[in-house]
């Protein structure tokens, strides 16, 4: 009895959700579930207010729309973020070290507004840096980057510059780390990534310019805009 109730109870509450919570969702099956995760998930953690349709689509969508699966999945995040950031950001003097090398830059929009990030590999050095203040790093990182989405906008662009990489900047744990984020805690984020080997290459600012425009393009890859550190974008 007590779990028709509940049912019922969640039932009831798709409706009472609205969409105030964030941009309209056209499709109706994946606002339909959206609408039951929402409900069910706050029962659990009432943070769930805090977050628009789209983030919980996003979680949705990680998991194949497999209601049960996507909100294991977002009622873990939820609790993880209290505890990765419990100020609702990371502060910049938590991660000196990392933000000193200026490994990641972060400048431009795609031709579609997605938000351009540039991951240089030759400047990350673990020998030299800590395993959990790299962690906190890619937090910030990831956290800046969804900050500089336009409405409406989920995801955004890296190029992984790899030139000058060599055995000193390997770090298989931190590559682990930063991935394992990326897709537990920001599910359906990454839209498209470029890997950069060779310093000569005809064709590399050509294919860049597919999708960004040239005065959106960092001016090391054939563009007209300098690369900033992510620290000052």
């Amino acid at each position: 009895m007590e779990k028709k109730e509940t049912k019922q109870h969640v039932v009831e509450s798709v409706a009472e959700a609205g969409q105030e919570n964030g941009p309209l969702i056209e499709d109706e099956i994946e606002r339909s579930k959206v609408g039951i995760m929402r409900a069910l998930c706050d029962r659990q953690d009432p943070s769930t207010k805090e977050v628009d349709d789209l983030m919980i689509r996003r979680f949705l969508r990680a998991r194949d729309m497999d209601i049960e699966k996507a909100s294991t999945l977002f009622l873990k995040y939820l609790a993880w973020k209290k505890s990765a950031l419990p100020k609702g950001c990371i502060p910049e003097s938590e991660i000196a070290n990392d933000l000193s090398h200026n490994k990641v830059c972060m400048q431009g929009h795609d031709k579609m507004g997605r938000p351009i990030v540039v991951s240089f590999g030759n400047r990350h050095n673990p020998s030299k840096g800590n395993p959990e203040e790299f962690k906190r790093f890619v937090i910030y990182t990831l956290e800046k980057i969804c900050a500089r989405m336009p409405r409406g906008e989920e995801k955004f662009i890296a190029i992984g510059d790899l030139q000058g990489w060599g055995y000193s900047n390997c770090d298989i744990r931190g590559y682990l780390a930063a991935l394992s984020t990326l897709q537990d805690c920001y599910p359906e984020r990454l839209g498209k990534l470029y890997i950069i080997v060779f310093v000569e290459n005809k064709k590399l600012t050509p294919t860049l310019l597919e999708d960004i425009d040239e005065t959106q393009l960092p001016d090391i890859y054939g563009g007209k805009m300098p690369v900033t550190p992510i620290q000052d974008s």
